[in-house]
């Protein structure tokens, strides 16, 4: 059989580039006219208002040992650490709220409502914060669904970038629907998807709070330090990531392939979507949670992988992946065979694993490189040594079969065989069930060996042989 390859034949944008020289140069030169003053102010008005609201667990189980030290011992140095960022962000107020740290829990007791804004929003809240979280005692209860019910009027209105950061080393605890409570607040458009931390939480815990929001797991001190700078990066910035999947012209233009993002240390399953290019003709831009290292897996054929990938938080990531393909196209001469679809496998080059089983005329992309093929047609046909090139469409072609219809008075035993020289090759085995079968062979010279099912000496066997021509009927009678 023969193949015919046929060739069909990121870069910046470039006024994107200038217009940014142009912008980088007006602001030079407005920044050398203004006074330092002027120039603070002008940037903080570009800044929308955030406001970030802290709701803290200080229930009993707080006091807790964590590694070496109590829980709210390590949470609260690690919060009050994270805090300068905050207060030297333009643009931005703080606030928070406890609870579970007003009334002692008792056997059989528990006080619900135990939950107080205690450090209203403000310009500059951080040492009324720091003040409040150095005196807090962990006493009562965990209603993590009623403090945020009650947070949706810590906020003076919905016009800013409402965030929550939920802190918490528990469940909820008086029964109560703390998901339900973030969908509604969400859906009135009083906060953004609130970032739940969990600290040292169990699996059924951690379950139990992913639909509250953005859930991080905090399982060490360290852990949480890391986490808590992440989510406050992504409350105060915006971190996007760029996927290219790149051509082996080494430029970004492939798409339209469905990618897999996976937790490189569970395997989670963390994203999944289609890659897109935008408008501009680019690839799309992402957001993508940057507590994870990830396996990045994009579902070519076979799939293109790239391990121990980071996202850097509050900046713009470039993932690059090699993701070069080309298309295979599988015909049958003459005519379309509509009564029997035939199969091609497609096997990387000397490699035994199927990697795709494609009909017969259809096309489909693979990753550039060698491939071996194996056409499931009587008899099957091998076509090594095909190569598939950067959007360019190789083009592999086999003769249409003919048809041999078997007529026998009984039936019979036996199989046909191709010829192959002085050697026969098997094809395929005849039914002992049928008196009459049909076959679709490729254009060939072929024998037929069979013995009725009644006849008990070999002498009674009959062999015949027949010739196959392309898109042609013939009737052979046993």
């Amino acid at each position: 059989m023969r193949h015919r390859p046929t060739a069909n034949g990121r870069s910046r944008d470039p006024f994107a580039t200038v217009a940014r020289s142009v912008v980088a140069f007006a602001l030079l030169l407005l920044g050398g006219m203004l006074p330092a003053r002027a120039q603070n102010t002008s940037a903080q008005k570009d800044v929308p208002l955030t406001r970030i609201l802290f709701v803290f667990d200080a229930s009993n189980s707080m006091n807790a040992f964590w590694e070496n030290e109590p829980k709210i011992n390590s949470a609260r140095r690690i919060l009050l650490e994270a805090l300068g960022p905050l207060e030297a962000a333009p643009n931005t107020e703080l606030a928070l709220r406890l609870y579970g740290h007003q009334t002692r829990i008792e056997s059989g007791k528990q006080d619900c409502d135990d939950t107080r804004l205690e450090v209203p929003f403000g310009p500059h809240q951080g040492d009324a914060i720091r003040q409040t979280m150095r005196s807090v005692r962990c006493l009562g209860t965990t209603p993590i669904a009623r403090s945020l019910e009650k947070a949706a009027g810590d906020f003076p209105d919905n016009k800013a970038r409402n965030v929550i950061i939920l802190i918490t080393d528990g469940i909820e605890a008086c029964d109560e629907d703390p998901c339900a409570v973030s969908r509604a607040l969400q859906a009135k458009g009083i906060i953004l998807k609130p970032f739940v931390i969990g600290i040292g939480l169990e699996d059924a815990g951690k379950f139990s709070l992913k639909c509250v929001g953005n859930y991080y797991d905090a399982t060490t001190p360290e852990m949480f330090d890391r986490v808590l700078r992440v989510v406050i990066d992504q409350a105060l910035n915006s971190t996007t990531t760029q996927l290219l999947l790149v051509a082996d012209d080494t430029r970004p233009t492939e798409t339209d392939v469905a990618v897999t993002l996976y937790d490189q240390k569970t395997g989670q399953q963390r994203y999944n979507f289609v890659h897109t290019m935008n408008l501009r003709g680019e690839p799309d831009t992402l957001s993508i949670d940057p507590v994870f290292t990830y396996r990045v897996v994009a579902h070519t054929v076979p799939p293109s992988v790239k391990e121990n990938v980071t996202i850097e938080a509050g900046r713009h990531n470039i993932i690059a992946l090699a993701a070069g393909q080309g298309t295979l196209d599988l015909r049958i001469d003459g005519a379309v065979q509509t009564a029997e679809e035939v199969a091609c496998i497609v096997r990387a080059k000397g490699q035994a694993a199927t990697l795709n089983a494609q009909r017969m005329n259809s096309t489909k992309k693979y990753r550039t490189g060698v491939y071996d093929l194996e056409v499931l047609t009587l008899p099957r046909i091998l076509i090594p040594d095909v190569n598939i090139r950067q959007s360019s469409t190789t083009p592999v072609r086999i003769p249409r079969s003919g048809t041999l219809n078997l007529r026998g008075t009984t039936p019979g035993h036996g199989a046909i065989f191709v010829k192959d020289g002085s050697e026969l090759r098997w094809v395929v085995d005849l039914s002992p069930a049928d008196a009459f079968s049909q076959f679709r062979l490729q254009p060939g010279e072929y024998k037929v060996v069979r013995r009725g099912v009644n006849a008990r000496q070999s002498a009674f066997s009959v062999e015949k042989d027949v010739t196959i021509v392309s898109g042609e009927v013939v009737n052979l009678d046993l």
